[in-house]
């Protein structure tokens, strides 16, 4: 792991010491030849994650390093009088148990004087300061040094949520939903959950696929696990809930909930009176049951395709009104009802017709010679009326 890559993951600290200097990975602590470097400031991070732990040492004339080990105090303890030894390079010696299996070497080759760290899954119990000892021989003697230095790590509950990603969903076209899990250290795999809610509160489990990560940044140890949900969506799932939930080791639980919204349209539904009397008020209602809201439009399909000044020509609700007061018989035809739906357009039609009586009409000549034959016609213009006239 080279130097400028753990460098972006530092930051200057003061601290005591009879030997003090600056380096690229922090500051370096000295005493008669021993150096170790690393970042003595407070780390907080999120129960559930990982912490990464830079630091690099140096060791004094004579001194062959063979492995190394990392303990942890209580904050209180200034002198760690009490070290729980959670790390170390051989893996025959007993580390604490519950650190067993977390705690990760950066660079196994001790030539390379890297003593980095990084503890994953992390537990609020975790908090604690923690130090570094090197175990070698001096002058072919078995020897150690343990540095003073110690770096203070603080777990909190985790507030980080997941990130839930979700694509333009048309119905009838699968759609891909995607969520990444807050940034954790490779290695801990969570278990990644989705579950659907439905009208009326009813919550059901959806099978995703969480196989994929993604690398946060240049060392490659810090990854977030992402969950892919592939569905086919309909209407039932526009205005719907899904969430995506994160459980991490040691009951750890991360959720983030989005609202669906799914552009899907039906037919236009026509409703009102097709058939009424010359005089009376029509009143045809065009809804379309889609999201996003429709354009309506009525049209007559006649010759003279203006509607009365009274039309309600459209309406971007789904549902639109085509209101005429006092009809006459020219109203009778054919209506359209157009609803334009992003890039679609559907039709209903339906046929009104208005009746009519006019005052019935006699025709013949009305005075004839007493002998002749009387010939009366009576005519009425209407439509669906009986003929109010009869012969004499």
């Amino acid at each position: 792991m080279s130097v400028l890559i753990w460098a972006a993951l530092l930051s200057s600290v003061t601290c005591s010491s009879a030997d003090i200097s600056a380096s690229a990975w922090g500051r370096q602590h000295c005493v008669s030849g021993y150096c170790v470097t690393l970042n003595e400031g407070e780390v907080t991070v999120e129960a559930g994650l990982c912490v990464v732990i830079p630091c690099s040492f140096r060791t004094g004339d004579g001194f062959t390093p063979k492995h190394l080990a990392w303990y942890k105090c209580e904050v209180s303890e200034p002198r760690c009088g009490n070290p729980i030894m959670i790390f170390h390079t051989n893996n025959s010696i007993k580390v604490q148990s519950g650190f067993k299996g977390r705690v990760s070497f950066l660079e196994p080759d001790l030539s390379q004087n890297n003593c980095s760290i990084f503890i994953n899954k992390l537990k609020q119990s975790d908090s604690g300061s923690y130090h570094l000892r090197v175990i070698g021989e001096l002058n072919g003697k078995p020897d150690g040094f343990s540095f003073s230095p110690r770096v203070t790590v603080y777990v909190k509950g985790l507030k980080l949520k997941p990130t839930v990603m979700i694509p333009t969903l048309t119905e009838g076209q699968q759609a891909t939903l995607t969520c990444t899990a807050p940034g954790l250290c490779s290695g801990s795999v969570p278990e990644i959950t989705w579950t659907w809610r439905g009208a009326g509160g009813t919550e059901s489990y959806i099978t995703g696929n969480s196989t994929d990560f993604k690398t946060e940044n240049l060392t490659a140890f810090t990854q977030s696990p992402v969950s892919t949900l592939i569905f086919n969506p309909s209407a039932k799932h526009h205005n719907t809930n899904v969430t995506c939930m994160i459980s991490f080791t040691g009951e750890t639980i991360t959720e983030e909930t989005s609202t669906l919204n799914v552009n899907y349209y039906r037919k236009p539904q026509i409703t009102g009176r097709t058939v009424i009397k010359e005089g009376d008020v029509l009143n045809l209602t065009c809804s379309v049951e889609s999201f996003p809201p429709a354009l309506i439009v009525w049209k007559k399909l006649s010759t003279n395709p203006n509607l009365h000044s009274g039309t309600y020509l459209y309406n971007d609700t789904g549902s639109a009104t085509l209101t005429i007061p006092n009809v006459t018989a020219q109203h009778s035809g054919q209506y359209i009802c157009t609803a334009k739906h992003l890039n679609t357009t559907v039709t209903s039609y339906v046929s009104v017709t208005v009746t009519y009586l006019r005052q019935p009409l006699i025709i013949g000549n009305t005075t004839v010679k007493e002998g002749d034959v009387l010939n009366l016609t009576c005519s009425v213009d209407s439509i669906l009326q009986l003929l109010l006239c009869g012969k004499t």
